[in-house]
C-alpha cells in the first residue's frame, strides 16, 4: 500500500516556480475537433513563457501530469510518461497532441485579454474578465473548439 501511496504522489507534478516577468496561467482547458469520428479532450492546464519560449503543463482532475510540451525556436518537445516525442515546430507537435494545431501565439495575447489573431480562428472575449475564453477554427478543416476557463 505504502509503495502504491509512493508512486502516486511521485506521478503527480507541480508546475514549477514562475520566474519574475514570466506571463503565467492555471486553469482548465477544453478542446473539440470535429473529426470523424469528433475528438474531444479535456485537462488541467498550466501554461508559461510566451508564443517563442515556453511550456505547457496538461494535468488530470486529480492533478497526475498528462504530458508537457516544451517549446523554443529550436524546436517543441512533448513529454508524456516515459516518453519523449521532438518535433520541429510547436504546430506539429500540437496537432499530434490535440488533433489540430493550437494557436499558441494567439493564446498568449487571449488570456492577456487581446483579440491576437490567429489563421482560421475567431476569439469571443467578452467573458475574458470571469477569466473565460472560446475560440473556434473555421479553416481549414475539421472545424475546433477551444474553452478555457482561467484564473483572471
Amino acid at each position: 500500500m505504502v509503495l502504491l501511496c509512493a508512486a502516486w504522489l511521485t506521478a503527480c507534478a507541480t508546475p514549477r516556480p514562475v520566474a519574475p516577468g514570466e506571463a503565467a496561467w492555471n486553469g482548465r482547458l477544453a478542446l473539440r475537433v470535429d473529426n470523424d469520428p469528433p475528438q474531444s479532450f479535456s485537462a488541467g492546464f498550466d501554461l508559461r513563457g510566451s508564443a517563442q519560449t515556453g511550456e505547457l503543463q496538461l494535468t488530470s482532475p486529480l492533478g497526475t501530469t498528462l504530458a508537457t510540451v516544451i517549446w523554443s525556436p529550436q524546436g517543441a518537445e512533448l513529454r508524456q510518461g516515459g516518453q519523449i516525442t521532438q518535433r520541429s515546430s510547436l504546430d506539429e507537435l500540437t496537432t499530434e497532441l490535440g488533433g489540430t494545431a493550437l494557436p499558441v501565439g494567439a493564446l498568449f495575447e487571449w488570456l492577456q485579454g487581446q483579440a491576437g489573431s490567429a489563421s482560421g480562428w475567431q476569439v469571443d472575449l467578452a467573458r475574458h474578465a470571469e477569466g473565460r475564453v472560446t475560440a473556434w477554427r473555421t479553416s481549414p478543416p475539421p472545424t475546433a473548439e477551444l474553452r478555457i476557463v482561467f484564473e483572471p
